[in-house]
């Protein structure tokens, strides 16, 4: 079985005294698990690095045989990694990735989500430019996987109009006349997760800790509860930069 992919390096675990065991999203097999000989010698580090756009040949004797993957570099985002905000970004999008997705199976929408949000990161001026792409990428991931939130209408009657609010147990949208009783009990629905666009840095804030509770909640439990680190060192810079901490 021998198969060549676009592919985003996601993460890398040494296996043997110079292999590693990488973690590739692609566009039509979604999470793969591929061995690489000699992924951490000089020549093959600075292509295994998590965001990096790569080519790949995968193969392997059989269906349940763990593939071999030849890698070439395709682009780099190595120096971001320079940056400790961008570097954070980087990292927390890619892990997430690999740790929360299913191998085996095609996510098209969240592969192009996540080189989209990518190269967000690497064009933006500034994390403001990004950080409603992040908001998104982590929405679609919980949809994907079975825990999408409805913010299309007012969980109490039904409008479509002033969503304002999230209930934190349902996951439903609130309007404002319904949320009132309720405040702080809610979590807020910043416009730009509903209408698009870009986001200032209090509902950039806003959008994070949305998403945040329902991932700490549905997909980030028992052995991956440790990433929410990952997240929480991310979502700390993103405030200091947005002057919010």
């Amino acid at each position: 079985m021998r198969t060549e992919t676009q592919a985003i390096v996601c993460t890398l675990r040494g296996h043997g005294e110079h292999g590693a065991i990488v973690r590739l999203m692609t566009p039509e097999q979604g999470l793969v698990a591929a061995y690489v000989r000699g992924a951490r010698g000089r020549h093959m580090r600075p292509v295994l690095i998590a965001g990096n756009m790569v080519q790949a040949q995968l193969s392997a004797r059989t269906e349940t045989q763990l593939p071999q993957a030849a890698i070439e570099l395709i682009h780099s985002r190595g120096p971001l990694l320079s940056e400790p905000l961008l570097a954070a970004a980087i990292e927390w999008a890619t892990v997430l990735t690999a740790t929360a997705l299913p191998e085996g199976q095609p996510y098209p929408r969240l592969y192009q989500a996540l080189e989209g949000l990518l190269d967000a990161v690497e064009a933006a001026s500034s994390a403001s430019g990004w950080g409603a792409a992040l908001v998104r990428y982590e929405l679609l991931m919980l949809a994907e996987l079975g825990f999408g939130l409805d913010l299309d209408r007012c969980a109490v009657t039904g409008n479509k109009d002033n969503l304002i609010a999230v209930s934190r147990k349902s996951g439903r949208a609130v309007s404002a006349a319904e949320a009132e009783p309720y405040a702080g009990k809610l979590l807020p629905l910043p416009s730009f997760v509903r209408e698009g666009g870009r986001a200032s840095w209090p509902e950039i804030a806003q959008g994070l800790d949305l998403t945040g509770h329902f991932l700490l909640r549905d997909l980030l439990t028992d052995r991956s509860r440790p990433l929410a680190e990952a997240r929480e060192r991310l979502v700390t810079r993103l405030r200091r930069a947005g002057g919010l901490a």
